[in-house]
């Protein structure tokens, strides 16, 4: 699976030569990096989508940007304030503001996204029960329980290999992007290995170079990368003479898929330098908010998934401390997003994906060593949704006075992935490659799902 295919090569699984390894594609003077990434990433294409049931829902959405906020804000601070439960609750943060839609308030360090509420929909009855981060963030992030044995892949991934594939996205860049670095909590990819698996872009896109891995490097020119590339093409007498040999072929064809992206139009999506400064300043000049403009870039290009790896929401000790520094990070960034990205006629066929593993505790633990801390809470918390189908402007469930149960309409992560899957147009009973063989598709069937609320038809 880890083979350097091309694109617009078929596998030849049955082929007698003998398979390239990494070290021989490296060795042929392909782009370190790049074209391990292009290896990994293309694989999708090479084998394919898997074969999904002839009926197949319409699609809305043709990508999807997650804001997957690590660690679990908390659903009183953000999207479901709760003024009159008091002090022990709401901390300093109890005058919620109103939002651009009547009826509707979040939390006070979110005046940018207050206008922006008739964009998205806030879903505040979201729940699973479960405290742990590795397991609620599998589970919110795959829509399967844990504890069977098996390890699914991610939205994202199954997203890439549906919408990935080179007869429906035929971009360079690889088709599940993380900015900027994997949480490593679990594999993204689950058993679907290698053509499942994001490419994390590492860096900073803040920074005034973003040192994307394997794309750009720092204290080398597009001049001397050019240089680099015609001495060992010269050198290269392997390259030169690979006649027919299909694996031969297709290791050269990733090689210079891997130059196009480093030197080529493709690998300029990254240069923020492009970007008028207003806007990036709009954005917020911080690792975040300029990760918010690399995924509407991204985005713009065609990339169906993209996931923003939002650290610093796991907050124990000092909570409040913190949330002054970091919701209106938040909110400056994702705010532009949506902006942007409507102003773009964007928003209409991207989706946008707010939300962490779990919530915080409602209830503050003010003693020591906590200080004002919120810890791990699972039995209900909020997500936001925004465009590729989905209405803006709605609020779907409700919580208690406190926060602390779910009060009206239960949406569980099974629902909330099933309803992305449809505006994109993935079935969720189309089944996934498995190494096995066994029978596995898209959404847990009913058995397996367990619990469910029902798929968000009001706000799609």
């Amino acid at each position: 699976m880890n083979h350097p295919y091309s694109p617009d090569i078929p596998p030849f699984a049955d082929h007698p030569a003998p398979r390239l390894t990494r070290r021989q594609v490296l060795g042929r003077g392909a782009q370190g990096a790049a074209a391990l990434m292009l290896a990994d990433s293309w694989s999708v294409r090479a084998f394919g989508a898997p074969a999904a049931p002839n009926a197949k829902p319409a699609a809305k959405a043709k990508s999807v940007i997650q804001i997957w906020m690590w660690g679990g804000p908390c659903h009183l601070d953000t999207f479901d304030p709760k003024p009159g439960a008091g002090k022990d609750y709401c901390g300093p943060l109890d005058k919620p503001i109103p939002t651009n839609v009547d009826g509707i308030q979040i939390g006070q360090l979110l005046p940018e996204l207050a206008k922006q509420a008739d964009k998205y929909s806030i879903i505040r009855g979201m729940t699973h029960g479960i405290n742990g981060h590795e397991t609620a963030s599998y589970m919110v992030q795959t829509g399967h329980r844990p504890g069977d044995g098996e390890s699914y892949p991610t939205a994202g991934a199954v997203v890439a290999l549906f919408k990935g594939n080179r007869d429906v996205y035929k971009g360079l860049i690889p088709p599940y992007i993380v900015l900027t670095k994997p949480q490593g909590r679990f594999s993204e990819a689950g058993f679907l290995g290698s053509r499942g698996k994001p490419f994390a872009t590492g860096g900073d896109p803040s920074q005034t170079k973003f040192l994307v891995e394997g794309v750009v490097a720092q204290g080398i020119t597009e001049e001397r990368q050019q240089s680099r590339r015609s001495l060992l093409g010269r050198l290269n007498t392997l390259g030169q003479s690979v006649g027919e040999d299909p694996e031969l072929i297709a290791a050269s064809q990733a090689e210079k898929q891997a130059y196009d992206l480093i030197l080529g139009d493709a690998g300029k999506v990254f240069d923020l330098s492009q970007e008028d400064k207003a806007l990036r300043e709009r954005y917020g000049n911080n690792k975040f908010g300029q990760c918010c403009l690399v995924a509407r870039r991204l985005v713009e290009r065609g990339v169906p998934y993209v996931t923003i790896n939002y650290e610093g929401w796991d907050t124990h000790k000092g909570h409040f401390q913190i949330m002054t520094r970091k919701l209106p990070e938040l909110d400056k960034g994702m705010a532009t997003l949506l902006q942007d990205l409507s102003d773009r006629g964007l928003l209409e066929s991207t989706i946008v994906w707010w939300g962490g593993e779990f919530s915080r505790t409602p209830k503050v633990q003010w003693e020591p060593p906590w200080n004002g801390g919120r810890n791990h809470f699972g039995k209900v918390f909020s997500h936001v949704v925004a465009g590729g189908g989905f209405k803006g402007g709605h609020v779907v469930g409700s919580s208690t006075e406190t926060g602390e149960e779910v009060k009206e309409r239960p949406v569980y992560p099974v629902d909330l992935i099933g309803s992305i899957y449809d505006l994109l147009g993935i079935d969720g009973n189309a089944k996934l490659p498995h190494p096995q063989g066994l029978a596995v598709t898209v959404m847990p069937g009913a058995a397996e799902a367990g619990t469910t609320g029902g798929k968000l038809k009001e706000i799609m």
